[in-house]
C-alpha cells in the first residue's frame, strides 16, 4: 500500500482519538468546568450533530477545490479545534471548540475514501478504503485507552495536546505523500454533486449505513451495564472484553476491505445476516462469560468487516459526483450511532431487559440486510435490461 495511505490513516487514527477518548474523561471534565457528567456527555451529542450537519457544508464547500488541498485543509482544523479544545476555558467554549473539529469529520473521511480508493488499482479500492479506517480501529484500541490514562494522569486538556501534535505530524504526512488526484479533471460542479442523489441507490446504500450502524448502537451503548448485570463480569473484566472487541474491529476492518475487493454487495449482504446470527446468539451468550467474551469479539469483527464495503458502495454508486455522497455516508453512519442509542434507551425505559437488548439489535441488522437484498436485486434488474437492450 503507499505511504500516502498511512498518512491518511494517522489522520483517521487522531480523529477517531478525539472523537471518541471525551468518553473516559467526563468525569475529569465535569469537575474542571463545575457542569455535571450528564451535561459533559452532551460533548459526545455535539459532536456527532456536527459531523452530521458539518460534513455536508464542508463538501459543497470545497467541491471546486483539489482533493488533496482540502484534505491539508480539513486536518489543519482538526488541529485548530483540539488546540481550542485544549485551551477552552468554559463548558460554552469546549462545546463550540468540538464542533468546529467534528465539521471537518464527516468530510475528511468522505473525501479520502475517494483519494484512498484512487491510490490503488481498482481490485484493490476497499482495502485501501479499509486501511483509511483502520485508523480508527487502532483508535479504539490504543489512543483511547491511551488517551484516558493520560488525562487522568495530568488533566483532560494533557489528552488534547498530545492530539494536537498528532495532527500536526498527519497535516505534514498528507502534504508530504498524498499526491494530486484527478489532475485534468475538470472539477466537479455543484450540480453534479446532488444529480446522483436521483440515483436511487445511492439512498439506498446510506440507508443500510444507517439501520447497520444503529443495529449495533442499540446494544453496544449499553454493554457495560449488560456485562457487569448480566453476564456478572467485573467493571476491570469489562475493559479487557471492550479490548477485545477493539481487536475483532481491527480484523473485521482488514478483512472486510479484502472481501468487498472480491465481491462487494455479497460481501455486504452476507456480514448482515452473519450479524443477524451473532446479535441474536448474544441474547443467550450473555448470560455466560466466556462465551460472551467469545461473541462480542466475534460481533467486532462482524461489524467492522461492514464499514470500508459500506462506504465503497456509496462511492460506486456516486461514481460521477462522489464528494457529497461519500461524506453524507459518514454522517448517515453517525445519525445510526445517535438513532440506535436512542432506540435501545427507549426499549429499556419501556421495561425491556439488557439481555433483550441483542433481539433488537438482530432485528435491526436483519432490516439493513433486507434493504441490501433490494439494493442488490435493483442493480441485477437494471444489467438485465442493458444487457438485453
Amino acid at each position: 500500500m503507499p505511504l500516502a495511505l498511512f498518512a491518511l490513516a494517522v489522520a483517521s487514527f487522531g480523529i477517531g482519538t478525539t472523537e471518541f477518548v471525551i468518553m473516559g474523561l467526563l468525569p475529569e471534565l465535569a469537575r474542571d468546568l463545575s457542569v455535571t457528567i450528564p451535561q459533559a456527555g452532551l460533548l459526545i451529542t455535539g459532536y456527532a450533530l456536527g459531523v452530521v450537519v458539518g460534513g455536508p457544508i464542508i463538501a459543497i464547500a470545497t467541491t471546486r477545490l483539489p482533493r488533496k488541498t482540502t484534505l491539508v485543509g480539513l486536518t489543519s482544523l482538526f488541529v485548530v479545534g483540539n488546540l481550542l479544545c485544549a485551551i477552552a476555558p468554559s463548558y460554552a467554549l469546549l462545546m463550540a471548540a468540538r464542533v468546529v473539529t467534528a465539521f471537518g469529520h464527516g468530510a475528511f473521511f468522505g473525501i479520502g475514501s475517494i483519494v484512498a480508493a484512487r491510490l490503488v488499482p481498482r481490485h484493490q479500492r476497499a482495502r485501501a478504503m479499509a486501511m483509511l479506517f483502520a485508523g480508527v480501529t487502532l483508535a479504539n484500541i490504543l489512543g483511547v485507552p491511551a488517551g484516558t490514562a493520560l488525562g487522568q494522569a495530568f488533566g483532560w486538556r494533557s489528552t488534547f495536546w498530545v492530539v494536537v501534535v498528532i495532527g500536526i505530524v498527519s497535516v505534514a504526512a498528507i502534504a508530504a505523500f498524498v499526491p494530486k488526484t484527478g489532475e485534468g479533471e475538470a472539477p466537479a460542479s455543484l450540480a453534479s454533486e446532488f444529480r446522483v442523489f436521483r440515483n436511487s441507490q445511492v439512498w439506498l446504500a446510506m440507508a443500510i449505513s444507517v439501520v447497520t450502524s444503529a443495529s449495533l448502537f442499540a446494544v453496544f451503548t449499553y454493554i457495560a451495564p449488560i456485562l457487569q448485570t448480566v453476564t456478572g463480569i467485573s467493571p476491570g473484566a469489562t475493559t479487557l472484553v471492550l479490548l477485545l472487541f477493539g481487536a475483532g474491529i481491527t480484523i473485521g476492518n482488514l478483512v472486510g476491505g479484502r472481501l468487498a475487493d472480491w465481491r462487494l454487495m455479497e460481501t455486504i449482504i452476507g456480514a448482515l445476516g452473519l450479524l443477524a446470527i451473532v446479535m441474536l446468539q448474544f441474547a443467550l451468550s450473555s448470560h455466560h462469560a466466556a462465551a460472551a467474551t467469545a461473541t462480542v469479539f466475534i460481533w467486532g469483527v462482524v461489524f467492522f468487516a461492514l464499514i470500508a464495503p459500506l462506504q465503497m458502495r456509496v462511492v460506486e454508486c456516486a461514481s460521477d459526483a462522489p464528494n457529497l455522497a461519500s461524506t453524507l455516508n459518514q454522517g448517515a453512519f453517525n445519525l445510526g450511532n445517535a438513532l440506535g442509542a436512542w432506540i435501545g434507551g427507549t426499549a429499556l425505559t419501556l421495561g425491556v431487559n439488557y439481555d433483550r437488548l441483542p433481539i433488537l439489535g438482530a432485528v435491526l441488522a436483519t432490516l439493513a440486510l433486507g434493504i441490501a437484498l433490494q439494493s442488490w436485486r435493483m442493480g441485477r434488474r437494471r444489467l438485465a435490461t442493458v444487457a438485453a437492450e
